[in-house]
This record gives structure tokens, C-alpha cells and sequence, in this order.
């Protein structure tokens, strides 16, 4: 059984930033629905772990996915096969980018194939659950992509630091006044009391 998908959203961020986005597996491979855990080998390749579960069929399917193509910034793809409940899974999901006055316009569309005892067992079960988990992996990327990759708390400028010192008021250092003893007493008979006690 294969079931076709379509459907694009935009985003605030720049093409190059949807692209890096897209094709990073530590950023991608987490919004997969039902995501268990996932293990990347290279650039270009990352197993993933995920819950599979179809009316009273429940079980763990184990993808290995591809970026197959990626030509930066217009176009990324991802082809996967795996094993899930005794049937063969295969997965095959393109995003192609174009530039908006404010952001990205992201065109996806893909294909998913169960073929085996999932396919026999979840009948016409499977093309709605199917359905229902790639619109949650198009929410996921949505949701993500809705903002402007974060920025670092901003740092003030030297100049701006200058500026800001600068405003702070200035407080002249404490100084001791002298006792009513010592004002007007010359620098050379000032001392301690019993000093000036012993001259006296």
C-alpha cells in the first residue's frame, strides 16, 4: 500500500536557514512522529527508532534515513527503509524552498509504502494513521520554523559600555574628618593622644 502527500507553509527564516534546519539529523530526525531515540552515522545518515501503532498493532520500527538529495538553498530530500511488526516500511519525504519578501515558502510531498503483515492486518486503518503522523511531522516542522533562529543575549558594545559608565553618577571617596582636637593643629603635632600628652 502507498500513500502520497502534499501540502507547504512558510516560515519567518531565511532559505539558507530552513536548508541548514532541514538537513541537520539532530534538528529533523526528533520530529519524526512517535520518536523513540535515534543514532547518526554520518552527514547524510541516521537511524531512527520509533513507536508503531495501528489500532491493536503495536510495535518499534527501526528507519534508516538518507538525506538523498540536498542542493542548498532550494531543495532537500529524505528517503528511509525499515522493518516494523513483520513489514517492510518505506518513507521518501522532499522539501523544495523559495524565497519570500519575509521568509520561505516550503513545498513538501513524499510517499510512504507498508508492505507485509501491517499492511494485511490495519487494512484501512493505515492510510488515516499514516496520514495523521505526517501532519504532525509538518505541524513539528512548522512549529519550529515559526521563529528566527535564537539570537545570544546581546552584549553591549564598548562604546555602548563607555556610554553606560558614563551615566552612572560619580561619588567622590569617603574622606575622615579631623577631630576637634586636631583642626587646626600643625601637620608636625598631630599623633596619638598620649603622644601629645608626653609633649604637653
Amino acid at each position: 500500500m502507498a500513500i502520497t502527500f502534499s501540502g507547504e507553509f512558510t516560515s519567518p527564516r531565511t532559505p539558507d536557514e530552513v536548508y541548514d534546519f532541514l538537513c541537520d539529523a539532530n534538528k529533523f530526525g526528533p520530529l519524526l512522529p512517535d520518536f523513540e531515540s535515534m543514532s547518526v552515522e554520518d552527514a547524510t545518515h541516521f537511524t531512527v527508532k520509533v513507536r508503531v501503532g495501528v489500532g491493536n498493532i503495536r510495535g518499534m520500527a527501526e528507519i534508516k534515513m538518507e538525506l538523498a538529495e540536498s542542493v542548498r538553498p532550494i531543495r532537500a530530500q529524505y528517503q528511509g527503509r525499515g522493518n516494523a511488526v513483520g513489514s517492510q516500511i518505506a518513507i521518501s519525504t522532499g522539501f523544495d524552498l523559495s524565497p519570500l519578501a519575509e521568509g520561505t515558502r516550503i513545498a513538501w510531498q513524499g510517499e510512504a509504502s507498508v508492505l507485509g503483515t501491517l499492511a494485511l492486518l490495519a487494512g484501512g486503518m493505515l492510510e488515516p494513521v499514516s496520514r495523521k503522523n505526517i501532519q504532525m511531522l509538518m505541524d513539528g516542522l512548522r512549529s519550529s520554523l515559526a521563529y528566527p533562529p535564537a539570537q545570544g543575549v546581546a552584549q553591549p558594545t564598548p562604546s555602548e559600555a563607555v556610554e553606560a559608565v558614563a551615566e552612572q553618577p560619580v561619588q567622590a571617596p569617603q574622606q575622615e574628618l579631623p577631630s576637634a582636637a586636631e583642626q587646626g593643629t600643625p601637620a608636625e603635632q598631630l599623633g596619638s593622644p598620649s603622644q601629645r600628652n608626653c609633649r604637653d
